[in-house]
């Protein structure tokens, strides 16, 4: 690899940095959480560049409690030296003006993801404060900023080792007006996704709010991808297929794998960045994938049986695949890139893809039979599904007359209309009697509909119940038939009961839309009902509740009007600061007793949170470890020898034993703080601490004389809930049949009174990696879910 000079005559500008904080939506996508967390991205893709040049190895991204960011890399660092022209520092010119950056010079970054050139100029100018520290030519140079602007010289640091840039910056509120709290999980995935494709980079992310901390280090590539989309499938051939290949400087790698299911499973890169809608390379692939199993199915070679014209949507049944291109200048739709428009490319994809996998099917015909038998299975099964939708054209069965049970509704604008999918006809009854009959239609479902992660399309359109929503929905289904403008509802209601048995079904249901209607999750047009959870009667009045969390925090409101707290000999506690602590009291009990159940005792959470033991880092450190054994035995609790950790090695661990626990042992370990609901906890735990000891007195405010007194904290959430609910009934609904058609109608179907939450997808593989575990056939994956989620589970009706 020839290297050359990196330094300010490499950094060219473009514009200004004015219209940013103006349309932010035109260069990160929107101001709304997607828009948040493309901040970090874009100065990660700068450091993801460092990589592909091969000048960075590690990339750490921190979230601290304040929800501020700092990226960190150990690349060459942004020159320092004053740009010839602009006779400012290049870092400053980086930072402060839009389109200005090395990616516009080939010499110095031959591939880039951040290729507009905006990528940190414009997280600095949507954060109240920024700080680049540079190493660099054995110093460290910083410069502070605030809404984009310099509020600092370049500051000379000193001598140091090493060298790389730190971005520290704190998103502005004002900007980003709806939340300015960053996602672990939406971070860790697009991290895992960007180390999955840039092989041999070890990517760490870490959450100083609560101590999550993840590495990710995947030395296959995207090889390791693939195995990992399909972890969870049954495989038709064990070894995943990868090519690779490189023509006028256009990098292209591609890895797939078929399994035995029947959803295409398609992502696709340019320069690392997910480009969703697909473009010039997806059509190359596609076109190299159908002409070379067709190909093989016409060779001499192939079995008789085995002959079959084959269309792209048959090959791509049960394919996994990852397409990953690096190309020089690409063209996208737009800052966000979501579809790549370069032409030349899709010829230089197919070209590659066909020539390397020909050979490959050469050198491995049991795997190309096996890919081939799976393509022709999939031709056979649609033209069997042809003959299906013709006969049920010929007989109606798909017309809406034919959906019998549909109690349709007045209007005839598709924009106003809702259908209700209503488990049972109990609950259709309540609501075909209670709906507004202008504007909502009921379409009752008896049982449960089939499940279409596991049937092939045919067989699906044999199903009585797929073909009654089918019919009613009016779309068509399958490929060349599924119509979304002919969509007769502009809101899809999936409504079913708040038990085991109305989660199947809504899953079910939603198995349905995601693999056969994805257009309708998409646009938005998919909704579930929220039926209440509870009905809270005091007299003739009654108030309906979602969830415990709203019940609780109407009880807690209750309770700051009638009641007032007093901690022994502390202050008297009252009206907001009353109901904050009940709360995070209550959520705290939660947290106990479900580390209770994984066998982490209360009195550990409690040393370990007194303790202030956040990460499991710490656990790093002998005599940390030692430190907590030695505070445990002067409390009298058993402790074996110090180990090291079996699956953390460069951690300890030991047993302890507390009094009352009949002598089960506990691990106190790294293992602990890397459980979310101990992050939880130490979360609540700074501000309830003083609370956990030590006992009160609960006053009435009508009652001064009339005092309860309250041993600890969990005794006192009792007695405030039993005190609240005096004088009512609380009832909790199983089922929608429970309801009468008034009571249905006011707390889930009038539209100013309801609670209805949108579908949509965050991320299709994460999306379509649940579906499979859930409803896939592969029953060991399934039960590794429940095993490890098992827990979280409340008030199942067994």
């Amino acid at each position: 690899m020839s290297k050359t000079n990196y330094d300010a005559e490499q950094i060219k500008v473009l514009e200004g940095l004015e219209a940013v904080r103006k349309r932010p939506a035109m260069y990160i996508g929107n101001t709304a959480e997607e828009g948040l967390h493309h901040l970090i991205y874009e100065v990660v893709d700068n450091s993801i560049d460092e990589a592909l040049a091969g000048y960075c190895t590690e990339i750490s991204i921190t979230i601290h409690e304040d929800n501020s960011i700092t990226v960190e890399d150990n690349g060459r660092g942004i020159p320092v030296d004053k740009h010839p022209t602009e006779k400012i520092s290049a870092l400053e010119l980086v930072m402060t003006t839009l389109h200005a950056g090395g990616k516009f010079d080939n010499s110095t970054y031959k591939v880039s993801g951040g290729l507009h050139g905006v990528g940190v100029s414009v997280v600095n100018a949507l954060s109240t404060q920024t700080v680049a520290t540079v190493k660099r030519n054995g110093h460290i140079y910083r410069q502070s900023y605030e809404y984009g602007k310099r509020t600092s010289e370049l500051e000379d640091l000193g001598s140091c080792d090493g060298r790389g840039t730190i971005i520290f910056f704190a998103p502005d509120p004002s900007i980003f007006t709806e939340t300015t709290i960053f996602r672990y999980d939406i971070v860790k995935t697009r991290l895992r996704e960007l180390a999955f494709l840039n092989k041999d980079i070890r990517i760490n992310l870490k959450d100083e709010r609560d101590g999550a901390e993840d590495t990710f280090y995947y030395d296959g590539g995207i090889i390791s991808y693939v195995e990992f989309l399909n972890r969870n499938r049954t495989a038709v051939h064990a070894q995943p297929i990868f090519l690779s290949g490189e023509k006028d400087n256009v990098q292209v790698e591609v890895c797939l794998q078929y399994i035995d299911g029947y959803t295409e499973r398609l992502f696709s890169f340019v320069n690392n960045i997910n480009t969703r809608e697909g473009g010039t390379h997806i059509a190359g692939f596609r076109a190299a994938l159908t002409k070379c199993i067709n190909r093989y199915a016409n060779d001499e070679n192939a079995p008789k049986n085995l002959k079959e014209k084959m269309e792209g949507d048959d090959v791509r049944e049960g394919l996994t695949c990852i397409v990953s291109v690096r190309v020089p200048n690409p063209q996208f739709e737009g800052q966000t890139k979501t579809k790549l428009g370069n032409s030349e490319v899709k010829s230089i994809v197919e070209n590659i893809c066909t020539d390397k996998l020909s050979i490959y099917f050469e050198q491995n015909p049991a795997v190309a039979r096996a890919i081939l038998g799976k393509a022709v299975e999939a031709a056979r099964a649609r033209e069997a599904a042809r003959r299906a939708r013709d006969l049920s054209r010929k007989k109606g069965t798909l017309s809406v007359m034919m959906a019998g049970k549909l109690a349709e509704c007045q209007s005839k604008k598709p924009e106003e209309r809702e259908l209700f999918i209503v488990e049972g006809d109990s609950a259709g009854g309540s609501a075909k009697q209670g709906r507004d009959r202008s504007i909502q239609a009921i379409l009752p479902l008896r049982g449960k509909i089939m499940n279409v992660e596991k049937a092939r399309f045919d067989k699906m359109l044999g199903s009585e119940e797929i073909k009654q929503l089918v019919a009613s929905l009016g779309t068509g289904i399958g490929e060349g038939e599924f119509d979304l403008e002919k969509l007769r509802y502009h809101k899809v209601i999936i409504m079913t009961d708040a038990d085991v048995d109305g989660a199947h079904i809504r899953t079910l249901l939603l198995t349905f839309f995601y693999r056969q209607m994805l257009p309708l999750i998409e646009k938005g047009h998919i909704y579930i009902g929220q039926p209440p959870l509870y009905r809270l009667g005091k007299g003739k009045k009654e108030q309906y509740f979602l969830n415990d969390e709203e019940l609780d925090r109407f009880l807690y409101t209750q309770a700051s009007t009638t009641l007032q707290i007093n901690k022994k000999n502390e202050e008297k506690l009252e009206s907001e600061s009353m109901i904050r602590l009940l709360h995070d009291l209550s959520r705290f009990a939660q947290l106990l007793d479900y580390l209770q159940r994984l066998n982490v005792p209360e009195a550990l959470v409690l040393f370990l949170l007194a303790q202030d033991i956040r990460s499991a880092r710490q656990f790093e450190d002998s005599a940390v470890v030692e430190n907590l054994v030695a505070k445990l035995k002067e409390q009298q609790v058993q402790c074996s020898e110090l180990r090291s950790c079996s699956w953390r090695h460069s951690c300890f661990e030991c047993d302890v034993i507390f009094s009352g626990q009949a002598r089960q042992a506990a691990v106190m370990g790294p293992g602990v703080p890397l459980l979310p609901e101990y992050r939880q906890a130490a979360v609540l735990y700074k501000n309830i601490r003083p609370y956990l000891e030590g006992s009160f007195e609960i006053a009435k405010r009508d009652d001064a004389n009339s005092l309860l007194q309250a041993d600890n904290w969990r005794m006192l959430l009792t007695m405030v809930r039993d005190e609240t609910f005096k004088g009512s009934h609380l009832q909790r609904y199983k089922g929608l049949g429970e309801m009468n058609p008034e009571q249905l109608w006011e707390t889930t179907m009038n539209p100013a009174n309801r609670t209805l939450i949108q579908v949509h997808v965050d991320d299709m593989a994460v999306s379509d990696d649940m579906f499979t575990t859930l409803m896939g056939d592969k029953v060991d994956a399934r039960r590794e879910f429940i095993q490890s989620n098992a827990l979280s589970a409340v008030d199942l009706d067994i």
